[in-house]
């Protein structure tokens, strides 16, 4: 486990709206964490996703996490979105004793044809809540799924088992 309590993996991830259906992705069976699972595209925040961008303010770089997320995005299974809006956040200490802050979103797809970066991902699909239910999501994704169903319908929630 790491020493200095305040260090994280920092992700984030999307899930992607089109036509009423939900984009999930199938982890590649060669991944450390969660190889052969079904979750929703996205990816961890790297330094240079600011550092070579002139600060917005004296002392700050915005939109951050949303320019992690469109690059993962666009690395990961090729599309472009919008609208970007939080759903949810969660930690856990990974096996290896990493510690990781996902931050979970929703997003419009806007465009691009879906072409998943081999080493990452395996398959996709786009679904319904209830075809959700017939893959091997990560536990809580599911349930991630329903609160985005729920947010666009002008709800306010908080995570919960659904």
């Amino acid at each position: 486990m790491n020493k200095n309590h305040y260090l994280h993996e920092v992700a984030i991830t999307a899930i992607i709206v089109k036509d009423g259906k939900y984009l999930i992705t199938r982890r590649s069976p060669k991944k450390k964490r969660f190889p052969g699972m079904w979750t929703v595209p996205g990816g961890k925040m790297e330094t240079s996703d600011y550092l070579q961008l002139p600060k917005d303010t004296k002392y700050y770089w915005y939109n951050v996490l949303e320019r992690t997320l469109r690059r993962e995005l666009k690395e990961e299974v090729g599309i472009e979105v919008n609208n970007i809006e939080y759903v949810t956040s969660l930690a856990t200490v990974h096996a290896d004793g990493s510690p990781s802050l996902v931050i979970s979103c929703m997003a419009d797809y806007i465009s691009g044809d879906i072409k998943l970066q081999e080493d990452e991902l395996d398959q996709h699909a786009w679904v319904s809540l209830e075809e959700a239910k017939n893959y091997q999501l990560i536990d809580g994704i599911h349930d991630e799924l329903v609160m985005a169903e729920r947010i666009r319908k002008g709800e306010k929630i908080q995570w919960k088992r659904f």
